[in-house]
């Protein structure tokens, strides 16, 4: 067996395991001068698809137009060498060859040889003894190659060599989290045998373990409390020294000192180790700098989005003080508002007292033309299309015109909101709205519309309140079995006008894809309704009275990137929809009621399907017919774990589990079960430049008899 031994180092870290020994540059055209060649063409071959290739085009300096260059040409050589080296590709080599064009001009052509990728055999530790085989591997960029390696989400043990000694630095800061101040780890050896297979050598001297003493805060900052500080600091006496949690002080100091004015402050922590008792003591030193406001806030990269919209977002303004607070409050709020595919806020000196504020932004598609649908065992082939633009023209103003088509169901929307209504903290929405639905017992005509005035309170609070006009006509289905044993069961025709109102929370980060924080919103209906109903069968006759209907959602979301240098997102989202009625007889018609069913409720079972069902036996023979009567009371949650599936292509996958429950008051005098259902599936989240496309994959999880389920269902633009 032919083994070689390496011993990285940072002057060769760039260049390791490739074959530099390429070919010297060669033309076919030696009497031109090469300070006069141009550069035509460059291509390169053999080192990837089209989309990587195209990628390294762009970070090699050579571009069409160029003056051919030699020593350009060979730092290109190293850039792919390197980039290929780091990606744990031994022996690859890279040739040169240009070709005359035209009188003064060359094709540049580098062929790229890949040689043979290095697997991770094994790694050892020699000297670990307090911490595992499986702890110190797991911060590391590279690991042994795990069970099944060549599947999706496993490691696959390629190594990244660039990465080697930087895992040195890994394993260390390991250790320190779990007290070990004094561990020391050499740089690794790589030995790599005839089949490329590595095996990695570190060397450890752990030291001793350290406990936490005394934990201070040194200051002299006016508006600040030491006392407060300290009990804000993570690290306690009698713990373990963990250095994670030392940065994570750090931060939360840097954060209190930014909120007085002071954007450049210093906190340095100062260890006094006891080797005797193994304990240290550990004092934060906070230095402030100068205490700066801001001079100017600089926007770029919006090219759609006008400045003004973005300005809304951004809590300082020119004179004001510095705030560590308001500066993630702006970069949150622009996250929120989903116009942008990314934003970022930088603090740039302007003087010893001021600072500008550099907003940068990289806008997101806001206008679609959106088309969505799936397929159901009743409503069979959906499918829904819309025209918006949350941002149209770059005002900020949110515009839709949509439809929903399937066997049973016709609808057509119509929206528009001015988030700022003339720059103010005020906005205003107009719906307009008609639905028809013909179900299996009964059709339904809905036309209607709303306008509702809102406000912004604070940073993260939004109030409104407003009214809305329906005019409602249900009629029972001619064969249906209902139309002769409870004709009226199903025919309401009513005008609803109602008074809307409600309050919002949102302090999450994104928009589409938030990793940190909460929603929680609260509304009520409160409508009255014109008409009667009269159904001599059952000696029943009221006026249709009054009803109101609260709602409130919640929604939870937890980024574990900080914690395992994973983007791994967890989900938590509620719904609870009440009815109460104010007629003396508790009726409310069936299309006011509530019904559970497909995506925002319980996923794997049709829109609207999971409903009380009233049975009833009539005429000569005796014939038994069931039908939906909605509930008055329904709640909802999910649990949702989403991961990254290609960052480049901007998906992921989201697995998630559903469960609903639903009730109703007595209805015609009868009361009715409550009724639970729940899913399990799972959805792929594609951010995709014509907008957000969710796949929905489900299945419901013990379906009745009777049961309408739905397995698949696709949407766009979709939140919460």
């Amino acid at each position: 067996m032919i083994r070689k031994s390496i011993l990285i180092c940072t002057s060769l870290s760039a260049i390791l395991l490739a074959d530099t020994n390429t070919p010297p540059v060669t033309t076919n055209n030696s009497t031109i001068p090469v300070a006069t060649v141009s550069i035509s063409n460059v291509e390169v071959l053999g080192y990837g698809n089209e989309e990587e290739t195209k990628k390294l085009q762009d970070i090699i300096g050579i571009k069409r137009g160029d003056i051919y260059d030699e020593s350009s040409i060979n730092k290109a050589k190293e850039i792919i060498l390197a980039k290929l080296s780091a990606e744990g590709v031994q022996n690859t080599t890279v040739t040169v060859t240009s070709t005359k064009v035209g009188t003064s001009g060359l094709s540049v052509i580098f062929d790229v040889k890949k040689g043979q990728k290095v697997k991770i055999q094994s790694q050892v530790f020699n000297g670990a003894v307090a911490l595992s085989h499986k702890e110190l591997e797991k911060s590391l960029m590279n690991k042994e190659e795990d069970f099944l390696g060549w599947l999706p989400l496993r490691n696959n043990g390629v190594a990244y060599v660039d990465q080697l000694e930087a895992d040195s630095y890994r394993i260390k800061d390991t250790y320190m989290k779990n007290g070990y101040l004094d561990a020391q780890v050499s740089r690794p050896t790589m030995k790599i045998d005839s089949s490329n297979n590595a095996e990695i050598v570190y060397d450890i001297n752990e030291g001793g373990r350290y406990k936490n003493g005394k934990v201070s805060v040194e200051q002299s900052i006016d508006g600040l409390d030491t006392k407060k500080l300290e009990d804000g600091l993570r690290l306690k006496e009698g713990k373990y020294f963990n250095i994670d949690i030392m940065r994570r002080d750090i931060t939360f100091l840097k954060e209190q000192v930014g909120d007085l004015g002071y954007a450049i402050s210093k906190v340095e922590p100062k260890i006094m180790k006891n080797d005797a008792n193994q304990m240290i003591d550990l004092s934060y030193v906070i230095t402030p700098g100068e205490k700066v406001k801001i001079n100017d806030v600089l926007i770029s990269g919006n090219e759609v989005t006008q400045d003004k919209v973005i300005r809304r977002y951004i809590y300082m303004a020119p004179g004001d003080t510095f705030s560590l607070t308001d500066l993630k409050d702006s970069k949150n709020a622009l996250g929120r508002t989903g116009y942008f595919e990314s934003s970022e806020i930088i603090p740039q000196p302007n003087g010893t007292d001021k600072i500008d504020l550099l907003v940068k932004v990289k806008e997101a598609p806001t206008g679609s033309i959106a088309i969505g649908g799936g397929y159901g065992s009743y409503q069979k082939f959906m499918i829904n299309g819309s025209l918006s633009d949350r941002n149209l023209f770059g005002t900020g103003i949110n515009a839709s015109i949509g439809a929903d088509l399937s066997q049973v169901s016709t609808s057509f929307t119509l929206g528009i909101t001015n988030p700022r209504l003339w720059d103010s903290e005020y906005s205003l929405s107009l719906d307009l709205f008609k639905k028809q639905y013909d179900y299996d017992d009964y059709s339904l005509d809905q036309t209607g519309a709303s306008l509702t005035l809102g406000r912004q309170f604070m940073r993260n609070f939004y109030a409104y309140a407003g009214l809305g006009y329906a005019d409602n006509q249900s009629d029972i289905n001619p064969d249906s079995a209902f139309a002769t044993t409870n004709p009226l069961l199903y025919s309401d025709k009513y005008k609803k006008i109602s008074g809307l109102a409600g309050i919002k929370f949102d302090n999450t980060d994104d928009f589409y894809v938030p990793r940190s924080g909460f929603i929680a919103s609260a509304g009520v209906e409160l409508a009255q309704l014109g008409g009667s109903i009269n159904d001599e069968q059952d000696n029943f006759y009221t006026d249709y009275g009054d009803f109101a209907k609260f709602n409130a959602k919640f929604g939870a979301y937890y980024g574990m990137q900080d914690l395992i240098d994973y983007d791994l997102i967890f989900r938590y989202k509620a719904r609870y929809n009440k009815l109460v009625s104010g007629s003396s007889n508790g009726y409310i018609p069936v299309s006011e009621r509530l019904f559970l069913g497909g995506n925002g409720s319980v996923r794997g079972f049709d829109m609207y399907s999971i409903s009380p069902q009233r049975t009833i036996t009539a005429g000569l023979p005796p014939v038994t017919t069931t039908g939906n009567i909605g509930g008055t009371q329904t709640f909802s949650n999910s649990i949702e774990a989403s991961i990254p599936i290609s960052e480049e292509a901007k998906m992921r996958l989201a697995l998630f589990a559903d469960y609903g429950t639903i009730s109703t008051d007595d209805y015609y005098g009868t009361a009715y079960p409550s009724m639970s259902r729940k899913s399990v599936g799972a959805a792929i989240e594609w951010f995709s430049p014509f907008g957000p496309v969710n796949f929905i994959f489900s299945k419901a999880i013990n379906p009745e008899a009777l049961d309408k389920t739905a397995t698949f269902e696709f949407s766009m633009g979709t939140k919460f």
